[in-house]
């Protein structure tokens, strides 16, 4: 039976959202998988909890399944399923209400966290600074955004972020806020970079040891700021910490379309052109000079701190069912 007639309309269109990437940055997806799962709770007919509780761990699956190295979705997910079992749900009724509100914590949570973020982060940023930043993060706008409103920064380099120039949305968003955005091709990072006094950017994942999953490109411009002694921070919420690093897993890198990088008639043209579009690249920890979150700002060495059981994350679970991985 396919997704489409197992799950509600809703729910399988977040699922495509996601996988299609219109739903896309590790904040934004978190947010749609939880709403997912409580579209699905509030459109369950059955009538025995059991069966529920089994439905909502399909659909958990499911979602899961959209995006493979934003550890943001499987943690969203956990976060509402794993308090979900450990509740003691006597109707599917009392089980839907629970899910509803598991869902509607999750989201509050991350709004305060974004607010929080953006303050310790304006308090990294002195006054004059001048900034770039690359891809688009909410929690990294957050912290540019409030900075401004201080009075700190007024110009941000923005790099484009090809090949879906997701840049520009960040670019839009800066420029709404009344800063000076000037936008750069992703080539140019080192000549613009004896510009710039600091770089903030967002994260798909941080692992164990502090390394950082982001953008493709974002290890780059963390090794132009080294080169150039420009302070590179990480701003991120604490659910895009990845516990399955705890067990020696990998972060899978995800390998999209080759017709995001070029258009369908220049492939048919050049066949024996092989064209390889990943996604992602891991910055290493110590080109990161701190990691800015809701629970304070820290170095990338006390990653392993932040991944206690906050959301709900059964090591034992994950040892039994690792994510699949990929070589980067």
């Amino acid at each position: 039976m396919s997704h489409e007639h197992r799950f509600p309309k809703e729910v399988v269109e977040i699922y495509e959202g996601i996988k299609n990437m219109s739903i896309r940055g590790a904040g934004r997806i978190a947010k749609y998988a939880v709403i997912a799962l409580m579209k699905a709770a509030e459109d369950y007919k059955g009538g025995e909890t059991r069966d529920f509780l089994q439905y909502m761990e399909r659909v958990g699956s499911y979602l899961k399944s959209a995006r493979p190295t934003a550890v943001s979705l499987p943690n969203a997910v956990t976060y509402v399923l794993s308090r979900l079992r450990k509740l003691s749900i006597t109707s599917v009724e009392e089980g839907k209400q629970a899910v509803v509100n598991l869902a509607q914590e999750f989201v509050r949570k991350a709004d305060e966290a974004l607010k929080i973020i953006g303050e310790l982060g304006s308090r990294r940023i002195e006054n004059g600074d001048v900034l770039m930043t690359h891809c688009h993060s909410t929690a990294a706008v957050s912290v540019i955004v409030t900075a401004h409103r201080k009075g700190k920064v007024n110009v941000v380099y923005v790099k484009e972020t090809r090949p879906a120039f997701q840049g520009l949305i960040t670019a839009k968003a800066l420029a709404e806020e009344g800063l000076e955005v000037i936008v750069i091709p992703d080539s140019s990072v080192r000549y613009f970079m004896k510009k710039v006094d600091k770089v903030v950017v967002g994260a798909d994942t941080v692992a164990a040891n502090g390394a950082v999953v982001n953008k493709i490109g974002t290890s780059l411009v963390a090794l132009a700021a080294k080169e150039a002694r420009v302070r590179f921070y990480v701003a991120t919420e604490t659910f895009k910490f990845s516990p399955y690093t705890l067990l020696g897993e990998l972060v899978p890198i995800e390998v999209r379309d080759p017709r995001e990088v070029v258009d369908e008639e220049w492939i048919r043209e050049n066949e024996k052109v092989k064209i390889f579009n990943p996604v992602f690249d891991v910055t290493p920890p110590e080109y990161v000079d701190a990691i800015i979150t809701e629970k304070g700002v820290i170095p990338p060495q006390a990653a392993l701190l932040l991944l206690t059981e906050d959301y709900g994350i059964d090591l034992r679970e994950i040892g039994m069912n690792p994510p699949a991985t990929y070589e980067e």
